[in-house]
């Protein structure tokens, strides 16, 4: 099973890596939010002064706003508060396309081969998940390296090990979200079925989570439903090690929470996934 399960995974990660023009689009996305939304939100523009006040006051009031912003944020700098939620964006926009590979091996058949062969039907639907996750973590390094050139700061202790961290949460949100698409995908016939579910629930999972604003800052309804995505966990625990200025013991509580979605939503995943197949 091992065998056959690392076979189909290269074989997703060859197909994957051969279209180029895609690659770079779905890389060009995440750059412009982070790019143009993140570097124009300004969180000290804000609270401008008039220029006329004295510098006893107006030294009060910036020391002021600065605790403001950075109770709220956690950090002066809006870049880096939205650079590390759109790390689990790009990892949503991944997983929710690592299900049209299936609607493309069912419309030419290679499905139907697959599930005469004498391998297990988990090989065919881990193989799915696993290139959705290298996919995602390949794509997420180039960001981060790109968003450091441009201005993300790093926590001071930031080293190796929070790198680690960064990427293992990833994976955690990244097997979560593929395991339910994939599910999905071995029920769905058409790309264009495919194409109008992803971009249904992607815009939902983005805004009901704290990638783009603290949730503090949304209304009491929008918060309860943010506490149901696993988004808003793998955010948290990302700023906390990204950022920092984040309780550490939030971070764990983030991560043993991913852990939780990523065992519930593959269990769910694969045995909705095993249905389908053998129907």
């Amino acid at each position: 099973m091992i065998e056959v399960t690392i076979a189909l995974t290269v074989r997703e990660l060859k197909r994957w890596y051969r279209q180029k023009f895609a690659i770079v689009f779905t890389l060009i996305t995440p750059l412009f939010w982070i790019g143009l939304f993140g570097k124009s939100f300004n969180l000290t523009g804000f609270f401008m002064l008039p220029s006329d006040l004295p510098p006893e006051v107006a030294a009060a009031y910036k020391e002021l706003t600065g605790r403001i912003i950075l109770s709220v944020f956690g950090t002066y700098d809006y870049f880096s508060f939205m650079t590390c939620g759109m790390f689990a964006v790009l990892v949503l926009f991944t997983s929710m396309w690592s299900g049209m590979s299936i609607v493309w091996d069912r419309r030419f058949g290679f499905l139907n081969k697959l599930l005469a062969a004498p391998i297990s039907t988990s090989s065919i639907v881990l193989s799915r998940i696993f290139s959705s996750l290298v996919r995602s973590l390949v794509q997420v390094m180039l960001i981060f390296t790109i968003a450091v050139a441009m201005g993300l700061r790093l926590s001071a202790g930031f080293g190796p090990l929070h790198l680690l961290g960064v990427f293992t949460v990833l994976a955690l949100l990244s097997f979560s979200l593929s395991s339910i698409f994939v599910a999905m995908a071995f029920r769905i016939r058409t790309h264009e079925t495919i194409i109008a579910v992803s971009n249904l629930v992607n815009l939902p999972l983005m805004f009901a989570s704290n990638a783009l604003f603290p949730l503090k800052q949304m209304p009491s309804w929008l918060q309860a439903v943010a506490e149901f995505n696993p988004i808003t966990y793998a955010v948290g625990a990302l700023r906390g090690l990204v950022i920092g200025n984040v309780d550490q013991a939030a971070v764990l509580g983030d991560f043993l929470v991913l852990v939780a979605f990523a065992v519930g939503f593959s269990i769910l995943g694969i045995a909705f996934s095993h249905r389908a197949l053998n129907r």
